[in-house]
């Protein structure tokens, strides 16, 4: 019978010393560091934010994050799992932003609207995780649905790794980043503790040394995609901390919230096979629907104090820690809490967080190249209890992921509303579903693999069981 996770250094209960626990937090939090980062730049335009309310919105998506890690991992699903801004709300927040008697608006009225939204929204989150609903959909979930969901984490995220925007942009250093993860989590980790431990970090710190010595010796110019420009650091503030309705009172507006539903059906979908990736990780048993159901409820309660505090974004799972877990083999619960922690601090040190905000982005599609693959890889590793004899499970594994990568490009690529009139509002959350390529895979698989006529034993569910 197969293995029923991955060796680990460190178990999702064992609490390692804290002059290895606080690198370790660390590295989770410059793991989580370039996705967040991203989520207010993105945002930028269309909320109307200039570059210090950007660098104010910075701090309080982190400081939001630590708050919703914090209470996930502590009374939610405790699994060491990072909280963190979600890219399935951008959608919604930026069909917000445009709407009639809102895109004239100033970066205030127009946060309070997103604000209002996320708010309403958390509360359905919260709703279907308290009353269980999530935990009776998961007992039709076997290792056939979850194998392309995981996998679709990191396939769909594929345009922020070696396309020109991440290591493409200058491939000697994306290409360094790879070398240097590989070399530390591979080659290294058996001979060296450090490696072992520290993959990721040092692979990020070693290049982000290269690229500041070439910075600083003129060999990098402004405007070259590897120059690392410290004048951010100067221009941030010393201290803020964020604080409630910092940006003025929520705007409940029925159009809005009903948006930004379809982000949060994404999000809540994209999570549970996030949780089933984070157990198999860490050691940890599979999850069994009370978990899920905690898990969903306390992420609605994050995204309910990222609405009050107005990040602009809601909390979710983040498969970019996830996939550190996987190489460094660290799935210590007590290690995402200490990372948590120092999102906490560090949200609150406006240079700090500006300094790791000067990490080329060829590093970061480096990093993200490596991880994404290996989350791949650990959907995959579900179907070692699966029959692929079985044309019945090779015809649903296939089409779900080759539909989670297709219909986002489709949907992506639509100039208009998908529906118009009266129903522009399905058609909004249609896309924002269609949008995310694991939402597509999971809705795919789930169908097809409860209509299917198959055994328990063909799909999977007898081994699952039990290595559970």
């Amino acid at each position: 019978m197969p293995s029923s996770a991955p060796k680990v250094t460190y178990g999702i209960d064992d609490r390692p010393p804290l002059r290895e626990a606080i690198p370790l937090g660390f590295q989770h939090y410059l793991t989580m560091f370039g996705s967040t980062v991203a989520i207010p730049f993105i945002l930028a335009d269309a909320l109307g934010a200039s570059p210090a309310q950007v660098g104010q919105l910075i701090g309080t998506i982190f400081f939001v994050s630590g708050i919703a890690t914090l209470l996930q991992s502590t009374f939610g699903n405790r699994l060491p799992i990072i909280q963190g801004g979600t890219f399935s709300f951008l959608a919604p927040t930026i069909a917000i932003c445009s709407m009639a008697g809102i895109a004239e608006a100033g970066f205030e009225v127009k946060m309070q609207h997103v604000q209002g939204a996320i708010i309403a929204g958390s509360i359905f989150e919260m709703l279907i995780g308290f009353t269980g609903t999530v935990g009776l959909l998961v007992r039709f979930v076997s290792p056939i649905v979850v194998a392309p969901t995981i996998a679709l984490i990191g396939l769909a995220l594929f345009k922020f790794g070696a396309t020109g925007s991440g290591a493409g942009a200058f491939w000697p250093i994306g290409g360094l980043t790879i070398g240097l993860i590989v070399a530390f989590s591979q080659y290294l980790s058996r001979r060296h503790r450090v490696c072992n431990l520290y993959p990721v970090l040092l692979g990020i710190v070693g290049a982000w040394l290269t690229c500041i010595v070439c910075t600083e010796t003129g060999l990098f110019g402004p405007g070259h995609p590897a120059y690392t420009d410290f004048s951010k650091v100067s221009d941030a503030p010393v201290l803020r901390v964020p604080y409630p309705f910092q940006w003025g009172m929520p705007q409940f507006a029925i159009p809005a919230m009903v948006g930004m539903l379809a982000g949060y059906v994404a999000s809540v979908i994209e999570s549970v096979g996030d949780y089933y990736a984070c157990a198999r990780l860490s050691g940890a048993p599979v999850p069994g629907p009370k978990q899920i159901n905690r898990g969903i409820a306390f992420e609605g309660i994050g995204s309910c104090i990222a609405g009050i505090f107005g990040s602009g974004n809601g909390t979710t799972s983040y498969s970019e820690n996830i996939g550190a877990i996987g190489l460094t083999r660290v799935g210590s619960r007590r290690v995402v809490q200490i990372g948590a922690m120092i999102m906490l601090v560090l949200a609150v040190f406006g240079k700090f967080g500006a300094l790791f905000s000067t990490i080329p982005q060829p590093i970061v599609g480096g990093m993200y190249c490596v991880m994404f693959g290996m989350i791949a890889s650990v959907g995959l590793s579900n179907l070692q209890f699966v029959d692929l004899n079985s044309a019945r499970n090779l015809f649903i594994i296939g089409f779900a992921i080759f539909m989670g990568l297709s219909l986002p490009e489709y949907f992506g690529s639509l100039e208009g509303p998908l529906l118009d009139g009266g129903w522009k509002w399905l058609g909004d959350i249609i896309t924002s579903i269609g949008l995310s390529g694991m939402s597509v895979g999971a809705i795919i698989a789930l169908v097809l693999d409860n209509t299917i006529p198959g055994s328990d034993e063909e799909r999977g569910l007898t081994a699952w069981k039990r290595t559970g």
